[in-house]
């Protein structure tokens, strides 16, 4: 690993371009399934578990250009929602953790979205019950086949709430469905 060894008294000079951060961009490329329009990205990081998210949602339907360093476009009008069940992406979403994040897109555009169980680093806790009870408290009924470690929400329609969100993955997902439901949102930043 690489150090920085920082000594005082001098005066700092350059310039950087900062990266984009990898949960930042996962959630903004998910965020492209809400929509059939065209959306434009910029400074999305090249990196491994971000270009594993982008071949799902390739493999999903979505059409995909590389514009250029960190530049893409993505287009999802015409998904295959069957892929979602196949074997394929059971295999391609167990293998990383913010494949969980497709899931409130979908649920909020189609009243339906599924994922096996998210594999990916072992850091800490990543719990999925709040993507989970968030869904729930939004209406959608959820499902659990534990042959196969496979979830599952379906709701007809999504209701608003008026919920205090935490700054997390999980209730990021929560608010891609309830900034799709019915009635007025109201959102609150702890």
């Amino acid at each position: 690993m690489g150090t920085f060894q920082i000594t005082g008294g001098q005066e700092l000079k350059g310039s950087i371009t900062p990266q984009g951060a990898k949960n930042e961009a996962l959630q903004i490329i998910c965020a492209t399934l809400l929509t059939p329009e065209r959306v434009t990205i910029s400074n999305i990081p090249d990196i491994h578990d971000v270009n594993k998210l982008i071949d799902i949602l390739a493999d999903l339907g979505v059409k995909v250009q590389r514009k250029g360093h960190g530049v893409y476009s993505f287009k999802a009008d015409d998904l295959n929602l069957a892929y979602l069940e196949s074997d394929e992406f059971k295999q391609k979403g167990s293998s990383l953790r913010g494949s969980i994040m497709i899931v409130g897109p979908l649920l909020a555009r189609f009243g339906k979205g599924y994922i096996p169980k998210p594999g990916g680093d072992k850091i800490g806790r990543r719990r999925l019950d709040t993507h989970f009870i968030g869904f729930q408290k939004l209406g959608a009924k959820f499902r659990y086949q534990a042959d196969e470690s496979f979830y599952g929400v379906e709701a007809k329609k999504t209701k608003r709430l008026l919920h205090a969100f935490r700054r997390s993955l999980g209730n990021r997902n929560g608010q891609y469905c309830n900034g799709r439901s019915a009635s007025r949102r109201n959102y609150h930043y702890l």
